[in-house]
């Protein structure tokens, strides 16, 4: 009999399957590179164990995956390994690091749910926190919001004025998957150590997929649309929350 623990991990597994390919990172029927002996080569080291990756997708198959290769799902995919395991957090996006007491962590508080560091440590970091320098980062809440995932960065410049202005901090939430993403709300978008925050819509291919973001400045009248190619490398965090000094 399997144990209940490793039928979790499966559940999780498939969840981060789907999520996968709703980021366009897996296409089953590709030739490109991202197909599914593809994603079995990078998870089970061999391009024919395709039927075994569809195998641990059948909730009704025996088959599960096992530890190992779910850590190398983690490696390969930046999973956050918290929640593929220990079914903690969310797959992807900012993971609080372990508690640890503060003095042992130069510069940062430890206290809270929201990770605020500057706009170019958020820009040009790896998905997880730990592509932030120590001295780049600190916690804090504030009343109403709670829950993981949220980071907070200041805003430069004047392109979403007069609705977020120079100076402003805003809390921003992860989404998990371009289906979550909705036409013409405001999202901060990383890509390829870029970061904008904008009014977005998506532009999507004959299959219904989502390649291209249209993304749109409130200040239409000095900043022009422009339209960003989404890849491997695309994170959305919706704006939650808009903060200005008194």
């Amino acid at each position: 009999m399997i144990r209940e623990d490793r039928l979790e991990l499966n559940e999780r597994f498939i969840t981060v399957f789907k999520m996968l390919e709703d980021r366009g990172e897996i296409v089953k029927n590709d030739r490109n590179g991202k197909g599914m002996g593809d994603f079995a080569e990078r998870i089970l080291g061999n391009k024919s164990y395709g039927h075994i990756i569809r195998a641990f997708l059948n909730p009704s198959d025996k088959r599960v995956i096992d530890y190992r290769h779910a850590r190398t799902l983690c490696e390969e995919y930046g999973v956050n390994e918290t929640y593929m395991i220990d079914g903690i957090g969310e797959p992807f996006g900012l993971e609080a690091p372990k508690a640890v007491a503060p003095s042992s962590v130069k510069g940062a508080i430890l206290s809270g749910n929201i990770l605020f560091t500057t706009t170019e440590a958020f820009a040009g970091s790896a998905v997880d926190v730990g592509g932030f320098a120590r001295e780049d980062y600190e916690y804090f809440s504030i009343p109403g919001l709670a829950g993981g995932g949220l980071v907070a960065f200041p805003i430069k410049g004047n392109s979403m004025e007069p609705i977020i202005v120079d100076g402003d901090m805003v809390v921003c939430r992860e989404v998990s998957g371009m289906h979550e993403l909705r036409d013409n709300k405001i999202y901060a978008i990383k890509n390829n150590g870029q970061l904008w925050v904008k009014y977005v819509q998506r532009i999507t291919d004959s299959r219904g997929r989502t390649t291209h973001l249209k993304l749109i400045s409130a200040n239409h009248l000095e900043h022009d649309p422009f339209v960003e190619e989404v890849n491997e490398y695309t994170r959305l965090y919706q704006v939650i929350r808009r903060i200005s000094d008194l």
